[in-house]
């Protein structure tokens, strides 16, 4: 059934930018139709913690949409599917700047939940200091001059703390992302030694089931970041933290 009339629908990733805008949305008595969070299975716990204290506090449901396939079953074991039979390839492994499938999944799967509207305005929390990221849709925090830091000290303002999650990370997005900085990951293996051991259990899945791309970086393969990481603890108790 196709829901006619102009829809507000708020892709909500559940990040500081994402979180300010759906408040500020409510606080501007601006309609808000639909909220769609993207379950990669890859979240941190805290994330979906953050999601139910959201729904709480404005009233609000946030539909969650999920792959099709899960990600981890596309990143091990790619389904492709000829006719009526469905041959299985090794997976796409861990994606890549020029490779990102996780995002093109995550968009597409979004943009198929909003054709049920006739006329859907698609809000995206992208902060003013990123406004180079803006494409086609409809983006209020860099009309209305929100910077990231503005974002995150508004929802805080309003008792949302991730668990801690920024405390540690600027963005707060999947755990196993191999995009993520050095620094990132550092804090995630300091800091969340569950997902960073998690991590380390995918790559070696990844290594075993995918022909190609099995590296985590270019750079460095998840054995050597846990070296890498392994020496510079030894030298913060030798010599402090400057890290």
């Amino acid at each position: 059934m196709i829901i006619t009339g102009e829809s507000n629908i708020v892709s909500f990733s559940g990040g500081k930018d994402s979180t300010a805008l759906l408040l500020m949305m409510l606080e501007k008595n601006i309609p808000v139709d639909d909220v769609v969070f993207f379950d990669t299975g890859w979240e941190f716990p805290q994330m979906h913690d953050h999601i139910a204290k959201v729904e709480k506090y404005t009233g609000v449901t946030v539909m969650k949409l999920h792959p099709k396939i899960p990600f981890t079953e596309l990143m091990l074991n790619n389904h492709r599917t000829r006719g009526k039979r469905t041959k299985i390839k090794g997976g796409y492994g861990w994606p890549t700047p020029l490779a990102r499938w996780c995002t093109n999944c995550k968009i597409q799967t979004i943009d198929k939940h909003c054709k049920q509207y006739d006329n859907p305005k698609h809000y995206i929390g992208i902060a003013a200091d990123e406004a180079h990221r803006c494409k086609q849709y409809d983006y209020p925090l860099v009309e209305w001059g929100i910077t990231e830091k503005d974002a995150l000290e508004y929802c805080k303002s309003h008792g949302f703390d991730w668990g801690g999650l920024y405390e540690h990370f600027d963005r707060v997005s999947c755990f196993c992302c191999p995009l993520q900085g050095l620094r990132v990951l550092r804090n995630l293996r300091r800091y969340y030694p569950e997902q960073w051991n998690e991590l380390v259990l995918m790559d070696l899945a990844v290594n075993r089931n995918c022909e190609s791309q099995t590296r985590f970086r270019a750079d460095y393969s998840i054995p050597q970041l846990e070296q890498r990481f392994r020496d510079e603890d030894r030298q913060l108790k030798l010599f402090g933290d400057g890290l």
